[in-house]
């Protein structure tokens, strides 16, 4: 099992966005920081979780247990569900990049649970 944990840092609402990136298990653990240009804060929740899922994907994890600290996302990947049409092309990839999982699962954790991903993402904003 690999436990992904992702987090999005906003410079505004929209405004420049960054991502962190946390996983263990299986004897892994990684981490991935990036920019990612401007966008909303939701936004980029969205896209902190598909790029985690795009760097856990060649460890090829029997089971994915997602941590995010946004209830929108949570709540989304969830159901795979949202009407806002700004999120759902990246829902779809989500769901089409967890198609290749046999079994995943997401979790909302409260942000002191999210400390790693908070801090890859704040770090890569202030850059």
């Amino acid at each position: 099992m690999i436990e992904l944990y992702t987090d999005a840092a906003t410079r505004g609402n929209p405004g420049e966005s960054a991502i962190g990136v946390f996983w263990k298990g299986n004897g892994n653990e990684g981490y991935h920081a990036e920019k990612i240009g401007v966008c909303s804060n939701h936004e980029a929740e969205f896209i902190a979780l598909r790029e985690g899922i795009r760097h856990v994907l060649p460890l090829q994890p029997d089971i994915l247990s997602i941590r995010v600290d946004s209830k929108i996302v949570a709540d989304a990947v969830e159901r795979n569900y949202t009407k806002n049409p700004t999120f759902k092309p990246i829902l779809d990839e989500i769901y089409s990049l967890l198609d290749g999982i046999p079994m995943f699962f997401v979790k909302w954790i409260p942000d002191k649970e999210n400390r790693a991903a908070h801090r890859m993402a704040t770090e890569a904003l202030r850059k």
